[in-house]
């Protein structure tokens, strides 16, 4: 295995599991400044869904997953990962998110694809790809 292989798969297992375990500063400082960051959200946003905004910098990635996790019920949390795919610098990883918005109590579901790529042991790029449309529904009526 190619060592920047094995460093790129090293940081994506170091972010998953810093996420899972609610560790937003710690998976925030895997990330370069500035990052490639892209969600699969219209350019304008979506009110109803505040993280979804253009980032750049590690305090900007720390506060995606605080405003997330604000509008969830982290106990009900069944986001898995199926696979992760690396080939050199870029990886990407697949699974299903599993989530309940915390002002509706609405469960919902979405496979989703992250495209990252790793340079020097940090994130330069962050893209996901997500059912939108089933993420805005369940928070419609959701608030934290």
């Amino acid at each position: 295995m190619r060592q920047e292989t094995k460093d790129t798969r090293g940081t994506v297992r170091e972010l998953l599991r810093r996420i899972a375990e609610g560790d937003h500063d710690g998976a925030a400082d895997l990330f370069a400044e500035p990052v490639d960051w892209r969600l699969s959200w219209p350019e304008e946003g979506c009110p109803q869904v505040p993280w979804i905004r253009p980032r750049s910098s590690r305090a900007e990635v720390a506060d995606h997953f605080r405003v997330l996790e604000a509008h969830h019920v982290p106990e009900l949390n069944g986001t898995s990962v199926d696979r992760v795919l690396v080939d050199g610098a870029d990886a990407v990883v697949l699974g299903e998110i599993a989530q309940t918005a915390r002002g509706s109590g609405t469960a919902y579901r979405s496979p989703f694809a992250l495209h990252l790529t790793v340079e020097d042991g940090l994130i330069t790029r962050y893209h996901i790809y997500e059912d939108s449309l089933t993420v805005a529904g369940a928070l419609a009526t959701a608030s934290p």
